[in-house]
């Protein structure tokens, strides 16, 4: 089977996971980019405070967003784009529990997807002092990318995951887990995957 999946990323206007206010995708065919995708959103009621320390990490504030669709209106695009692929993400905990809290907080039932982490992935292929997404796409040979930008850490995720394949060997996502000894999981069921304690926000 060829090297298929949607790398996805947020970014959020505050601690709540339920805050998402961005999203970068980046799908994936026999291991080249073959389209992208990015807009904004607003958070849902409740969730859309903007914080300072978010707003200086990704550059968003609320007027940027104050005439974006909520999450519950975008959801349906989201799902149309990824189609059935894997998702991969960087620090995967974090952006799956972004669409699980979103869902809950809009009163939306959240959908299920199987996903890949691909800073546990990064951590099996490469020897670096830090797998923070800037460091690990760079041992992938992609550099000088918007880090904090989610359509640019969505690419960056991209193309750790098709180095990883590539120097693994790996033919596809499930293959390129076994390879890494990491696990598939799943959004939708009852209980999500903690965060990565090792990788707080700024791993991303």
């Amino acid at each position: 089977m060829p090297l298929n999946f949607t790398a996805i990323d947020f970014e959020t206007a505050n601690g709540s996971a339920a805050s998402a206010c961005s999203v970068g995708m980046v799908k994936v065919r026999d291991s080249r980019v073959v389209d992208t995708a990015y807009w904004l959103i607003k958070p849902p009621f409740g969730h859309d405070e903007f914080l300072e320390w978010n707003v200086r990490i990704h550059g968003i504030m609320a007027a940027d967003v104050a005439d974006a669709a909520l999450w519950s209106e975008q959801l349906a695009d989201l799902q149309s784009f990824a189609e059935n692929d894997y998702l991969v993400a960087h620090n995967a905990g974090f952006d799956m529990g972004v669409i699980t809290a979103a869902c809950a907080a809009s009163f939306v039932t959240s959908p299920t997807f199987d996903y890949l982490c691909s800073l546990q992935v990064a951590r099996k292929t490469y020897h670096l002092d830090s797998y923070r997404l800037p460091m690990a796409a760079s041992a992938a040979g992609f550099d000088d990318f918007e880090h904090h930008n989610a359509a640019a850490d969505a690419a960056a995720c991209a193309a750790i995951m098709i180095d990883a394949a590539d120097r693994h060997g790996a033919s596809d996502i499930p293959e390129l887990a076994a390879l890494t000894s990491t696990n598939i999981r799943r959004i939708g069921m009852p209980v999500p995957e903690p965060i990565d304690e090792d990788a707080p926000m700024a791993l991303r």
